[in-house]
C-alpha cells in the first residue's frame, strides 16, 4: 500500500495490480488491491447502474473489412514535453491497432499511418472515420448547381478513391466506439506506461507505443474474428504508394512547356517534351519526403525550376512624380516655328509629282 500511495496513488486497481507483479513482484489479484485501495481511501466503489446508452453493434466478421480511423488530442507527456496527438487505426473485426505520435495532425501525417497500415496488412474493404476536413469536403462550400461534376475529394479521400478502398462517415462519436474505446484506454494506461518511462519527446513516446505498448494492447485486448478469412487485398504494380500517398494537383502546360506550381514557375525538359502537351493538363506530385514529380498521361516527365527573372534596374534613380495641376505645362513647340513663312510648292508641281509616284 506504500508503494501504491508513492507510485501507483492514481492508478486504478487493475493496472496497479499489473505493476506490482511487473515492476515488484508483488503477486495481488486486481479485486484485492481494489479492496486495499477502497479501505485506503484510494478508490472509491461506484454502484453498478443499468442504462441502455444504444444498441452495441456488432463486429465485422473478418480481419481487414472495417478499420475506423481517428485522432486523439491530449495531454500524453504530461506537460514534460511537446504537444502530441495519437493518430491510430483499429480493425472493426479483431480490435487490432496500429498508431503513432505526430506533432500536427495533418493530411501528411495521417497518410503516412495509412502507408504503415498498407504495407503491414494490404488494403482494407473500407476506412470509417468522422467528418473532419483531412476526410470531408463540405458539400455547401464547394457546390456549384451550374456544374454537374463528381463530388470534391480531401486529398485522403482521392488517394483512398485511388487505392480501391471504400470510406463510410460516422454521424457521431458513439458510432465509432471501437476507437473511441481504444483512446479512452491509451488516455489512462499509455499516459501511465510514457510516464513511467520519463518520456519527454516525440521520438521517445513513439519508442515506448511501438515496442510496449501495441504489443501489449495486441496480446490483452484483439479477438479473434469470426471469421478467419483476411480480407485485405494485396497491392499491385499500380498502386504506387509514393505517388498516390502525396498531395496532388492539376495544372495545365503553357506555349513554352512551363507551368506554375505555387510561387515557383516550372520547365519540362526538351528530353521529355512530345506532341499534345501545349494546353494539356499535368498532374503534379508532392511527395512525403518533400520532393516534386510531374505526370502527363501516366509517364512521368523530368522538370527544372525556372530561374527568377529581376527586373532591370534604371540608370539614373527618378525623381517623385509631378502632382497634377501643380503649375503650369511646358509643350516643345518648337517644331512649328516659321512653318507658315515657308515658300509652298506650286499646285501644278505637286499634281506632277503625285501622278508619277501612283
Amino acid at each position: 500500500m506504500e508503494l501504491i500511495r508513492t507510485e501507483y496513488r492514481d492508478f486504478g486497481p487493475t493496472l496497479a495490480s499489473e505493476y506490482l507483479v511487473e515492476e515488484h513482484g508483488i503477486l495481488a489479484g486486481k479485486e484485492t488491491v481494489r479492496k486495499w485501495m477502497i479501505e485506503a481511501q484510494l478508490w472509491r466503489a461506484k454502484p453498478a447502474k443499468i442504462t441502455e446508452v444504444h444498441v452495441w453493434r456488432p463486429r465485422r466478421e473478418c480481419f481487414g473489412e472495417l478499420v475506423q480511423w481517428d485522432t486523439s488530442e491530449h495531454d500524453w507527456l504530461e506537460g514534460r514535453g511537446p504537444k502530441l496527438y495519437l493518430v491510430a487505426m483499429i480493425d472493426d473485426a479483431t480490435s487490432r491497432a496500429l498508431a503513432r505520435f505526430v506533432e500536427h495532425d495533418t493530411t501528411a501525417e495521417n497518410m503516412r499511418l495509412l502507408w504503415s497500415w498498407l504495407e503491414r496488412f494490404g488494403r482494407p474493404l473500407e476506412y470509417y472515420t468522422d467528418k473532419a476536413s483531412l476526410f470531408h469536403v463540405n458539400p455547401r462550400l464547394h457546390y456549384n448547381k451550374h456544374l454537374e461534376e463528381a463530388p470534391a475529394l480531401t486529398q485522403i479521400g482521392r488517394a483512398l478513391q485511388e487505392l480501391g478502398i471504400g470510406w463510410i462517415a460516422a454521424h457521431s462519436a458513439q458510432a465509432k466506439g471501437r476507437i473511441e474505446r481504444f483512446f479512452g484506454t491509451a488516455q489512462d494506461r499509455l499516459v501511465k506506461g510514457l510516464r513511467k518511462t520519463g518520456a519527454n519527446t516525440l521520438e521517445a513516446a513513439n519508442q515506448y507505443l511501438e515496442r510496449v505498448y501495441l504489443p501489449l494492447w495486441k496480446e490483452r485486448f484483439t479477438v479473434e474474428p469470426a471469421n478467419r478469412s483476411d480480407a485485405h487485398r494485396r497491392l499491385f504494380e499500380q498502386h504506387d504508394l509514393a505517388a498516390i500517398l502525396s498531395h496532388v494537383e492539376q495544372r495545365v502546360i503553357g506555349n513554352d512547356y512551363t507551368f506554375q506550381f505555387g510561387p515557383e514557375r516550372y520547365q519540362i525538359l526538351k528530353s521529355s517534351i512530345v506532341p499534345r502537351m501545349r494546353g494539356s493538363r499535368l498532374r503534379v506530385e508532392v511527395r512525403l519526403n518533400g520532393s516534386l514529380a510531374a505526370r502527363w498521361e501516366e509517364r512521368y516527365v523530368e522538370i527544372a525550376r525556372c530561374p527568377v527573372r529581376l527586373r532591370a534596374e534604371p540608370d539614373r534613380p527618378r525623381g517623385p512624380k509631378r502632382p497634377a495641376g501643380s503649375g503650369e505645362r511646358k509643350v516643345n513647340r518648337a517644331w512649328m516655328e516659321g512653318f507658315w513663312e515657308q515658300p509652298c510648292v506650286p499646285l501644278w508641281r505637286a499634281i506632277q509629282q503625285s501622278n508619277r509616284t501612283s
